[in-house]
């Protein structure tokens, strides 16, 4: 059974920067897949950005030039960047891995950025 922990959320203003943490309880070179999601109250759960095993990245539109993945495999933690923030990006910000076909959750982060 693999644990992804999610951390680093807080509150910020617009325009400021954060660094998102995601720690597994196992080998992050053997996921097939990483990535972030988020959900904001009253809407479903989206895709933000993901990596591959071989550390190819890939982000959703609205996010792309301002937040950036990477991944420390020794520390078996991924990290989301996120720089300029708007408070569009408010959300509970959730990490995902799959390993083969079975895929894996944390219980997410908070990102507060007021208007």
């Amino acid at each position: 059974q693999v644990q992804l922990v999610e951390s680093g959320g807080a509150l910020v203003q617009p325009g400021e920067s954060l660094r998102l943490s995601c720690t597994s309880s196992g080998s992050i070179a053997s996921f097939k897949v990483v990535a972030w999601h988020r959900q904001a109250p009253g809407k479903e759960r989206e895709w933000v950005a993901s990596m591959t095993a071989g550390g190819m990245t890939d982000y959703a539109n609205f996010v792309k030039g301002r937040f950036t993945m990477s991944r420390d495999i020794r520390k078996n933690t991924v990290y989301l960047q996120m720089n300029s923030l708007k408070p569009e990006d408010t959300a509970v910000y959730y990490c995902n891995a799959f390993l083969g076909t079975v895929g894996y959750w944390g219980r997410g982060t908070q990102v507060t950025v007021p208007s």
